[in-house]
């Protein structure tokens, strides 16, 4: 973290998909902040991560195990709140789906890609506006992908391309009752599942893991790759009252890989 100091004492903030990887990270952040974190995830290894995660902080960090593409699990989830202050959707699924793979497994895969990354960001974001007033920050977990594409990933893409199409569109509906709705675009993170994508790229192409990985830092216009903690500060700008006129806007942090 930079030197750059934030305080969200006596806010209530939720993070999807914390578990582990960029939402862990951002649980965290806001943590240290002075927040009082909740943080979802569809495996139990949720609750692991909000006890260590307690340690960070003055406030006990609250576990939810909850899949997301489940209405009713999310419903029963967010009904537990009585304020949310900050929602991050955070929780993705990032999986290769080559157009000509056979077999019916690569189009089980594209829906669940789906149903976690915009159906699940739906419902999430639909029911936290019960307990979310004006002054209520929205952000979203996007991607250098939802800018631009990679063969094979047409899954993942899309559905970082509807992430942000969805924010545009929550921050003009959402805007007249004072709340912001901003998404971040990571690039390479070094994360279990950008690792995945990593080796998935490498082992469809003729390239290896080391050199595919060179030439992605070798695009980008800042040497090295990124660790989880290195994109968490973004999202604690976005929520904080000096981003106040920032709304409807998918900021990219990725070593310059993607400039748009």
């Amino acid at each position: 973290m930079g030197k750059v100091r934030y305080d969200f004492s006596g806010e209530s903030v939720v993070v999807t998909g914390a578990s582990r990887g960029i939402g862990y990270a951002i649980a965290a952040a806001f943590v240290r902040a002075g927040a009082g974190v909740s943080i979802l995830a569809h495996d139990e290894e949720v609750y692991r991560a909000a006890e260590t995660l307690s340690y960070l902080g003055s406030v006990p960090v609250r576990a939810y195990c909850c899949d997301i593409t489940d209405r009713e699990a999310v419903r029963r989830t967010l009904a537990q709140f009585e304020r949310i202050d900050v929602l991050v959707n955070n929780a993705g699924l990032e999986q290769i789906t080559p157009i000509r793979a056979g077999g019916d497994e690569v189009e089980d895969t594209f829906r669940r890609i789906l149903d976690i990354n915009v159906n699940g960001t739906y419902y999430v974001t639909r029911d936290a506006l019960k307990v979310m007033g004006a002054g209520g920050r929205i952000l979203l977990t996007a991607s250098i992908w939802s800018k631009t594409a990679v063969p094979e990933f047409s899954a993942y893409c899309a559905s970082k391309h509807a992430n942000i199409g969805f924010m545009r569109a929550l921050a003009q509906e959402l805007g007249p009752e004072g709340i912001r709705v901003n998404a971040v675009c990571p690039g390479w993170v070094r994360t279990d599942a950008s690792m995945r994508s990593l080796r998935e790229m490498a082992h469809s192409g003729e390239a290896s893991e080391e050199n595919l990985l060179a030439d992605i830092v070798a695009a980008q216009a800042l040497d090295g790759m990124m660790e989880p903690d290195d994109v968490a500060e973004a999202y604690l700008h976005l929520a904080s009252d000096a981003a106040r006129n920032v709304t409807g806007q998918a900021l990219m942090v990725d070593r310059g890989e993607v400039m748009s």
